[in-house]
């Protein structure tokens, strides 16, 4: 059955504090002492994994906690067709998507890494594969293996049912468990769109004065 995605705005910025770990908690733990002190040991770290596994999430959680503290940042995701010169300012740099780099953004993500090294600043990466599987020029590949590696886990759907059921609980929201087989079955499993998706379901459920059903939740979906 075909899942939906969920594109109805409004949510929330990605936090260390959202981040729901589960297998991940390794990874989670040592983002949050790096994050805290990124340029107190500039070992970068690289992280790895499937689509939804929150290597995303995490880069910009990063990068939201940083920029609280008054940090300026780097970033580059195949996105930035045209990325901009190092800038010393910069206390990390972030680096999305890794395995999709193109010639022009290996050549700044690797001029950014060297710079970086030079200066004693943080690097945090992601990417789909492991770096001795990234399909990139040989010296950024080894730099983004060098440091600290970690592989996140995407959530089972036991893990993904109990965190829905566990979140659902802390706001005081009931999911009957035909309620929960179709947001499982029907929509991204994508632990942070599912969190969003509560988080919008509670909203309708409380401006309606409805409880949550199969029928609110496709009423709301209509209502979009």
């Amino acid at each position: 059955m075909k899942q939906l995605a969920l594109d109805i705005g409004l949510a929330r910025a990605p936090s260390l504090g959202s981040f729901l770990a589960g297998p991940n908690e390794a990874a989670w733990r040592h983002l949050q002492l790096w994050g805290g002190s990124p340029t107190r040991s500039p070992v970068p770290t690289y992280l790895w994994g499937g689509s939804g596994s929150g290597k995303t999430h995490l880069l910009q959680a990063v990068e939201a906690a940083l920029r609280e503290q008054g940090a300026s940042v780097g970033w580059l995701d195949p996105s930035i067709a045209e990325p901009p010169e190092f800038d010393e300012r910069w206390a990390v740099l972030l680096l999305d998507d890794t395995h999709l780099y193109n010639a022009v953004q290996q050549h700044a993500a690797f001029a950014w890494f060297v710079q970086a090294q030079t200066l004693q600043r943080g690097v945090l990466a992601a990417g789909l594969l492991p770096p001795a599987d990234l399909k990139l020029r040989e010296d950024l590949r080894t730099r983004l293996g060098w440091g600290h590696v970690f592989q996140l886990h995407v959530l089972s759907e036991p893990e993904r049912r109990a965190v829905l059921r566990q979140e659902a609980d802390a706001r005081g929201v009931f999911l009957g468990d035909d309620v929960m087989d179709f947001i499982l079955t029907r929509f991204s499993r994508d632990l942070g769109s599912l969190m969003q998706l509560l988080e919008h379901l509670d909203a309708y459920a409380l401006q309606t004065q409805r409880a949550i059903t199969i029928p609110l939740i496709k009423s709301m979906l209509e209502n979009a």
